[in-house]
């Protein structure tokens, strides 16, 4: 089913710290009408990447996560800089966290956090063919780099403390897309 996209009649904006909160008056094509709230990011997007160590082994790196407070793994992540593409960002980002560079870079796809109120989106990144390379972050204590290998995702999926969306799809997603494109 088809359907055309519900009329803006007005939005009004407010601050929201790193984000930009509107406040949307919206008319649906059967007249219906709403008040709606999303968030805008204030930056370019960010980057999730899946660094391969080899053809069965992705880099994982445990940090402190303040919304959960406690440590997390996942994979490498982080904001897009002015001027950066998400290929730049996404070798930056690695270098700094796990202290990688990579060869290899493919963006397969953009993720969103919540799509019905936020309009941040991350781009899917794979990372291959690695070489030792470190650059100074912004966290606050050295990342511990946790290398898995992907026949046991089933493990990492059920771990306490692995629970980050984007991360779990990512994984999965770059599973499939290893198995597709090594088979084609």
């Amino acid at each position: 089913m088809s359907r055309r996209l519900p009329i803006i009649h007005g939005i009004t904006e407010s601050d929201a710290g790193p984000y930009r909160l509107e406040h949307m008056d919206i008319e649906f094509g059967n007249g219906e009408r709403r008040r709606y709230e999303r968030l805008h990011g204030r930056g370019h997007g960010a980057v999730v990447v899946v660094p391969m160590l080899d053809a069965d082994t992705v880099l994982l790196v445990r940090e402190y996560a303040a919304g959960v407070h406690r440590y997390e793994l996942g994979l490498v992540k982080g904001r897009i800089d002015a001027g950066e593409t998400p290929v730049e960002a996404a070798n930056r980002e690695l270098k700094e966290e796990a202290g990688y560079g990579a060869q290899r870079i493919d963006v397969l796809r953009a993720l969103t956090l919540a799509p019905t109120y936020m309009s941040h989106q991350t781009h899917l990144v794979l990372a291959r063919d690695l070489y030792p390379e470190r650059l100074p972050g912004d966290e606050p204590e050295e990342l511990e780099v946790v290398p898995w290998r992907f026949d046991r995702l089933h493990e990492l999926i059920l771990r306490e403390d692995f629970s980050e969306g984007r991360s779990i799809a990512a994984l999965f997603i770059v599973r499939d897309w290893l198995a597709h494109h090594a088979a084609g």
